[in-house]
């Protein structure tokens, strides 16, 4: 307390009142400002601090010249009213459509709640062309990811991810019948390929490690924080991973017929690759990626039309798997000779 400064008698109520009103007016401040402002110690304003996130709003931290600086996340009252033009309306409505894959979960209901106050808002002229809006993206997902088992645990990682608190995470390992439990700093949403995973730093296991959602099994939230360093970069971690695996890195050499060359040169696989096209009209894709099998599926969904040339343990596995494939096959073919012999 600064001397000459009159003490203020705060019940905790008062206590809420007053926080609430200085983290809504000011950019951010530390736990001993507002410990000064209220005339309490860090542990009592620590206390105060849970109870203003019980009441709905939502704090975040982050650390300003060494400093720990709390903030709500956005302003409670007095929000700019939000106007969309019919081209802001049809990217929304695209945005809408990419994230399909999040049915069954609460992130959708979000969505739709979202879209029910735009259109409640939309001026009249544009009410009209809001079911064309909606129809001007389809998404045609294959093997979409069924999040019903792990759909009421969603909210809790939510509210976790949002005010960072550590979670204690009840989890199906793959292929197993068991439940692991990992003690995890949640810090990153991945979404790859329809599915959505969770990046945190697992505390019993040592490090960073990805969870698919589908999988977990319960979600504690703990009153314990965290902060996320601050070299952390999400996409760091998979700047080497050809999918989500990051293991290590191999340098390898695709080469593709002419036939698909067209769909191959004009995408991006990795960030630092190299594409050449020879005489015969082949492409040779040439980059550094991590995850194998991820590698093997790619290149087997080309079939015929795509060929190893490095690394040779790649080829291998390619080889490997082509031969297991044609023995498949065969084993099939010479069932099915049977069964017509047996029916004749």
């Amino acid at each position: 307390m600064q001397k000459g400064k009159p003490a203020k008698k705060y019940s905790q109520a008062g206590r809420l009142h007053s926080i609430i009103r200085l983290l809504e007016t000011r950019c951010g401040l530390t736990l001993d400002e507002l410990a000064e402002e209220c005339d309490v110690d860090r542990r009592t304003i620590h206390r105060d601090l849970n109870a203003v996130e019980q009441a709905g709003y939502s704090l975040s931290t982050e650390w300003i010249d060494g400093k720990k600086v709390y903030r709500f996340l956005s302003k409670s009252r007095n929000l700019p009213a939000i106007t969309f033009t019919l081209p802001q309306l049809m990217s929304l409505y695209l945005l809408r459509s990419l994230g399909a894959h999040l049915a069954g979960t609460p992130f959708q209901a979000e969505i739709d709640d979202l879209f029910k106050s735009i259109h409640s808002v939309l001026p009249d002229r544009h009410a009209a062309h809001l079911e064309r809006i909606a129809r001007v993206s389809l998404p045609l997902l294959h093997g979409a990811r069924d999040y019903t088992t792990a759909a009421p645990y969603v909210a809790d990682l939510q509210k976790a991810l949002l005010q960072q608190y550590r979670i204690r995470l009840d989890y199906a390992k793959k292929g197993a019948d068991r439940i692991d439990v990992y003690d995890v700093d949640p810090y990153t949403l991945v979404f790859h390929k329809g599915g959505m995973y969770l990046l945190g730093n697992a505390h019993n296991r040592s490090g960073m490690r990805l969870f698919a959602l589908e999988r977990i099994r319960g979600v504690n939230v703990t009153r314990q924080r965290f902060d996320i360093p601050d070299s952390y970069q999400p996409e760091a971690h998979f700047s080497k991973a050809f999918g989500l695996v990051n293991d290590s890195p191999l340098k390898t050499r695709v080469r593709f017929s002419a036939e698909i060359a067209h769909s191959i040169k004009g995408r991006s696989w990795m960030p630092e690759q190299k594409i050449n096209t020879d005489s015969e009209g082949r492409v040779v894709v040439e980059f550094e990626a991590a995850g194998q099998m991820e590698l093997v599926s790619w290149i087997l969904s080309y079939g015929i039309h795509a060929e190893v040339l490095d690394p040779p343990e790649l080829r291998k596995e390619i080889r490997r798997q082509v031969k297991e494939l044609r023995q498949l096959y065969r084993g099939k073919e010479k069932d099915s000779g049977r069964m017509e012999k047996k029916n004749k």
